[in-house]
C-alpha cells in the first residue's frame, strides 16, 4: 500500500510561482501512475496533470505551458512546478496513484490578484 503526503502549497501573488511535493511511502511508486488533481471551492475535481511510470506526461488545458509534472522514483517523489499562477488555479491540489488508486490528503494553494 502507497501513502501519499503533499507539501509546498501556500500563497502567492497572480504571476508567480510554487513547487507543490508528493511524498510517497511503500512498495512500489515507480511502477505505478502518478497524477495531479485539483479541487475549488463548489467545482468537481479535476485532473491537472499526470505521469506515467516511464515519465509520459499529460496536461489539462488550462495549466498546459505553465505547470510542468515530474517525478524522482529513487526519492519516490512526484512534483508539480506551476508557473504564472493565476487566481483560477487556487485550489486544494491532490496526489494521485493508480493501481489501486489512492490519494494523498491535499494541500490548499491559494492565488491573490
Amino acid at each position: 500500500q502507497v501513502h501519499l503526503v503533499e507539501s509546498g502549497g501556500g500563497l502567492v501573488q497572480a504571476g508567480g510561482s510554487l513547487r507543490l511535493s508528493c511524498a510517497a511511502s511503500g512498495t512500489a511508486f515507480s511502477i505505478k501512475n502518478m497524477a495531479w488533481y485539483r479541487q475549488a471551492p463548489g467545482k468537481q475535481r479535476e485532473r491537472v496533470a499526470g505521469i506515467t511510470p516511464n515519465g509520459i506526461t499529460d496536461y489539462s488545458d488550462s495549466v498546459k505551458g505553465r505547470f510542468t509534472i515530474s517525478r524522482d522514483n529513487a526519492k519516490k517523489t512526484v512534483y508539480l512546478q506551476m508557473n504564472s499562477l493565476k487566481s483560477e488555479d487556487t485550489a486544494v491540489y491532490y496526489c494521485y496513484h493508480s493501481t489501486p488508486p489512492g490519494w494523498g490528503q491535499g494541500t490548499q494553494v491559494t492565488v491573490s490578484s
